[in-house]
């Protein structure tokens, strides 16, 4: 009986169909719409308020009287996050809710491949299919504003351009497995103290060019069937009720046919929930957030208090229409699409991928006197210290906490790796956090040592005399205030006295090898003492595997930073200006609860990451785009299509990269646009386009990175528009902003 009704819809179509025009029930599209139009027109108006908010913490209803199942959400966008109980946060204790977990995005990013976004994507999809998932909340898109953000770990990095080439893929290899994207946070969700409380006062034109582009191209590129409204307030409303942001950019200006999602709990009003462009309410108790009753649900703003609304004159059901059309467009893409693919769980294929895309996003920082990769033939003694060896990552930091299957360590990955004629010894180093555990996961590992930092920094070094590699595997946690959700950092320095252990060790050996874990940059005042440095990140299930690729070689590395990594806090734009938090004043916003809220004014504007720095002549630590491999590459003769270009045009750069060292290897070359001359501020350079390459020894390839007029225009505050201007711009293409190796000069006419 379930489809019935939608069967004889398709009947009906083919009956009154031309025979000279393609049927419309072939018409997928047509016949989606078609099957909303019935659908709606057979619905209660209490089975219409039942769609549009959750019944549970991670389910909404759908309708059975005319089959359609209920509808199933779950948090990622790393993995799919174990099952709780339907009212409650507490682990619902099932078996079969383990997973596989992926690298955190600020990887994927790193890896500056989209090939791998799909591969990413598709995977997810499958895991989240076995699991009776019908949508995974993420990816999150939201910008590197600066270093101390505690979710900076979830997303894509600093700049809109490779945030909007990498979420694309993700969105698309998501959805192919019928499992929709919800695309997070919109918008402006920078940094996590006090996040419902922030009001964002920002530029239209930083708006525009730096925060909006990723979500602009996951909705009109990657076609993302969902996008998730943000904690924070701009323009003082809720972005999870916003009129400019949801109303007229998202569903107005990018003609978004989607759902919007409210964050959990990010919904504080009735009136302007129905009005300003949300469609569906998810949160926690009765008011979504903090007050709690036996019929929790039913209070939710989307709920009793709308259909009273209704009931009473107060509003008229042409909101509601619009609300659950979405939502039936979105049962049809999901839950009711009958060529949904079958999903898999933790298959080999599934740790194949995340091993890729880890060899592929760690970044080897610095390389003195090529320390790396390790020398498997004279090293007979290897030790690793740090917590971070032995400490999972994969529990903790948020709504991103996984039940990982597994998930192997660094130590256990480099004896694994190394094992046989070398003897790998371990030291802790520093002691951390050793909770290992979040929201009833536990990691099962006793991590206490009672031992003093100088007790802890004395063994190490006793160790490390007669190693002949020292592999200290450090950086930030899942702890609150370090890489977690909900908070910010509170320092840009290494946690745990970590910066006097680098120090004694770097006095001890020369041959000593920092492995950061974390998903932001840390202060690293002993950069010049370590003879190399890798960024590992966050990795998932086969963090120790991957790490040990890299360190020994295995993987040659090829990941790029996807953000600035600054040598102080101040050569930060936010944190230069004292923008960052914010300033509170008073509020009557009375539906949400607060009597405070902090206005936090980026005063940077377009100037976030490699553009301030750019601007301001600040030499970072390592530049947006840094990143080093065990080979080397040459770039030359550059050449262009043509030396004009329209503005509806296109214009090819090309440019020949050759292995010229010994091992097989991966480079990205990296275009940025300049604008020679122009009528407004302009950074100095702007990334427009990459493309990475892998190459034998001795290989060389032609590659090829064209440009259209998007890549050359601004957004025109007083016109409200996208505009270029005639004149010279520079093409400068190199493998890191800050290390430009050829550069070319068109015309726009």
């Amino acid at each position: 009986m379930k489809h019935f009704i939608a069967s004889c819809v398709f009947v009906m179509c083919a009956m009154t169909t031309n025979a000279q025009q393609t049927p419309a029930y072939l018409d997928e599209s047509l016949q989606i719409e078609q099957r909303i139009d019935d659908t709606l027109a057979r619905m209660t108006l209490q089975e219409k308020i039942r769609v549009i908010h959750a019944q549970s913490k991670f389910s909404s209803a759908g309708v059975p009287r005319l089959g359609f199942p209920d509808f199933w959400t779950d948090d990622g966008p790393h993995g799919v996050r174990p099952d709780v109980l339907w009212d409650e946060w507490e682990q619902a204790g099932q078996t079969n809710d383990s997973c596989v977990a992926f690298p955190a995005l600020t990887c994927l990013a790193a890896t500056w491949n989209p090939d791998m976004s799909l591969i990413y994507g598709k995977s997810l999809g499958e895991e989240a299919l076995y699991r009776g998932k019908d949508m995974i909340l993420g990816p999150g898109v939201n910008i590197n504003r600066t270093p101390l953000g505690g979710r900076n770990f979830e997303y894509m990095g600093e700049d809109p351009y490779l945030a909007s080439t990498m979420v694309v893929p993700y969105v698309q290899g998501l959805q192919s497995m019928g499992v929709s994207a919800c695309v997070k946070h919109y918008c402006l969700n920078n940094d996590e103290e006090y996040r419902h409380q922030v009001n964002v006062v920002v530029s239209d034109r930083a708006l525009h060019e730096i925060y909006l582009p990723a979500f602009k191209a996951a909705v009109q590129q990657g076609k993302a069937w969902a996008i998730m409204g943000a904690y924070n307030i701009y323009k003082n409303e809720h972005n999870c009720h916003n009129q400019y942001t949801l109303n007229k950019i998202l569903k107005g200006d990018w003609q978004f046919d989607g759902v919007v999602v409210s964050d959990w709990g990010g919904c504080h009003d009735t009136d302007q929930a129905v009005k300003n462009g949300l469609d569906l309410e998810f949160g926690s108790w009765t008011n979504g957030l903090s007050q709690g009753s036996s019929n929790a649900y039913d209070n939710y703003y989307l709920a009793s208090p709308y259909i009273k609304g209704i009931q009473n004159g107060k509003y008229t059901t042409k909101e509601l229409d619009e609300k659950v059309r979405r939502v039936l467009r979105l049962f049809y893409r999901t839950t009711m699409n009958r060529q949904r693919p079958h999903g898999f769980l933790c298959s080999d294929a599934h740790y194949d991928a995340v091993r890729q895309i880890a060899n592929e996003g760690i970044v080897l920082l610095q390389n003195k006197h090529n320390v790396l990769p390790i020398n498997r033939q004279k090293a007979k003694r290897v030790l690793v210290v740090g917590e971070n060896a032995i400490k999972m990552m994969t529990v903790g930091g948020g709504s991103s906490s996984l039940k990982a299957q597994r998930e192997t360590l660094p130590l256990e990955g480099l004896r694994k790796k190394l094992g046989g004629n070398i003897e790998v010894d371990y030291a802790r180093g520093y002691v951390g956090d050793v909770t290992g555990d979040y929201n009833g996961v536990t990691t099962g590992q006793d991590l206490k040592d009672n031992r003093t930092e100088d007790e802890l920094i004395a063994e190490a070094v006793a160790k490390a005399k007669t190693a002949d590699y020292v592999i200290l595997i450090g950086g930030l946690n899942k702890a609150d205030y370090q890489d977690c959700e909900g908070h910010d950092r509170k320092q840009y320095e290494l946690p745990y006295a970590q910066n006097h252990l680098i120090e004694a060790l770097a006095k001890t050996t020369k041959n000593l090898v920092y492995v950061n874990v974390s998903g932001n940059a840390v202060a690293m005042p002993w950069k010049d003492k370590v003879s190399a440095i890798v960024q590992s990140w966050f990795i998932g299930s086969e963090a120790g595997n991957a790490i040990a690729d890299i360190l020994t070689g295995d993987a040659n590395p090829s990941g790029k930073l996807p953000f600035t990594w600054y040598a102080r806090l101040n050569d930060c734009g936010a944190h230069a200006l004292n923008t960052y938090p914010g300033t509170w004043r008073n509020t009557d916003d009375k539906a949400a609860g607060f009597d405070k809220i902090i206005d936090e004014e980026y005063k940077e504007g377009i100037y976030v990451g490699y553009r301030w720095t750019d601007k301001n002549n600040i030499k970072p630590t390592f530049a947006f785009g840094h990143g080093l491999s065990y080979t080397t590459f040459s770039m030359s003769n550059l050449r262009q299509s043509a030396k004009e270009m329209t503005r509806d045009g296109k214009l090819t750069f090309t440019v020949t990269v050759k292995n010229t060292g010994s091992k097989r290897g991966a480079e990205t070359v990296q275009l940025y646009i300049k604008d020679i001359k122009s009528s407004v501020d302009r950074p100095v350079k702007e990334l427009k386009g990459f493309k990475k390459v892998w190459l034998e020894p001795g290989e060389q390839k032609d590659v090829d990175m064209t440009i259209d007029n998007n890549a050359l225009a601004y957004y025109d505050e007083t016109t409200g528009t996208w505009k270029s201007e005639d004149g010279e711009f520079d093409a400068l293409v190199g493998n890191a902003s800050d290390n430009i190796m050829l550069n070319s000069r068109f015309m726009l006419k």
